[in-house]
């Protein structure tokens, strides 16, 4: 069964098909949060440092980091955040950027074993970011799309995963420690983009035997109530075989409907992880006993 093992100084996750689907935590990630990137960039991760927590507490096992903010500076801001964030979770996390600089700024300080997201099939992507994952001994995230721009048919964005893993592997870095994005597409404007995905990832755990991960907000894109939708979708993209993804776990039913998705898939031995989350704790005893208010013995 293939297994990714990404890591922080003291915590391993494990992301394979035998294992408990991987919730990785979107929130520490300035895109579209004006507020939260004009902290970052004036040095406040206090709002990083609530996500943090929160995210953790919802039940994220790990977390997902980005420092994408114009005209600042990236790496200082990236390497600054994951030396916050470590040091307040011990949750392995994955380093999230474009730029190489700000991902070996990022890889330098990390404490553990990252999971970089991420590469193309961009030959001029692949040359820069691949050397530096192997450096670092770190897993990567391999998006299925190539200079042509992404495709629509799912068998084309196979062959482009199929192709990163290959490049991989003569940089030394194994197919476990491929993680393929096959590119969730919004179904609000392709109405077969759930069904083409279920097959992709069926091939790709199949025919390359990877793991997977996806932008699991993506598939509601655009429609009313699509939390509602990425709720419904998570589940069923894990029975057709996805690992882990990139969500919210602060929205409102997703963890819930992930952790039963583990016990109906089988990755959840005697359901006990879902016990442990969901059982509620023991009254406490009043001291009046099982049967209510305890009663002496008759007299004769």
């Amino acid at each position: 069964m293939t297994q990714t093992i990404v890591s922080s100084a003291t915590k391993e996750v494990r992301i394979g098909f035998d294992q408990p689907f991987v919730m990785i935590g979107e929130r520490i990630n300035p895109t579209g949060r004006k507020l939260l990137a004009a902290e970052m960039k004036a040095g406040d991760y206090s709002r990083v440092e609530r996500d943090t927590l929160a995210q953790v507490a919802a039940g994220a096992q790990m977390l997902d980091v980005n420092a994408g903010i114009p005209l600042a500076d990236e790496p200082k801001i990236l390497a600054e955040t994951i030396q916050l964030v470590q040091s307040i979770t011990d949750v392995p996390l994955s380093i999230d950027s474009s730029v190489i600089e700000a991902l070996e700024a990022g890889l330098s300080v990390y404490q553990g074993r990252a999971l970089v997201n991420s590469t193309t099939a961009e030959e001029e992507v692949m040359e820069r970011v691949l050397p530096l994952v192997k450096k670092y001994d770190a897993a990567v995230v391999a998006i299925s799309n190539d200079e042509t721009g992404i495709s629509e048919d799912p068998d084309v964005r196979f062959e482009i995963a199929k192709r990163i893993v290959e490049r991989a592997a003569d940089y030394g870095i194994k197919a476990e420690d491929v993680v393929v994005d096959p590119l969730v597409m919004p179904i609000g404007a392709i109405n077969r983009a759930g069904k083409d995905v279920f097959h992709l990832v069926r091939r790709l755990r199949e025919e390359l035997k990877v793991n997977t991960t996806c932008g699991a907000s993506n598939i509601g894109f655009g429609l009313p109530n699509r939390h509602a939708i990425n709720n419904a979708f998570l589940p069923m993209i894990a029975a057709a075989g996805m690992t882990s993804a990139i969500l919210n776990p602060l929205h409102e039913g997703l963890v819930p409907a992930i952790k039963a998705a583990d016990v109906l898939n089988g990755v959840d031995p005697h359901c006990t992880n879902w016990i442990h989350t969901f059982r509620a704790p023991p009254a406490e005893n009043d001291g009046e006993g099982r049967g209510g208010r305890r009663r002496g013995r008759r007299r004769a």
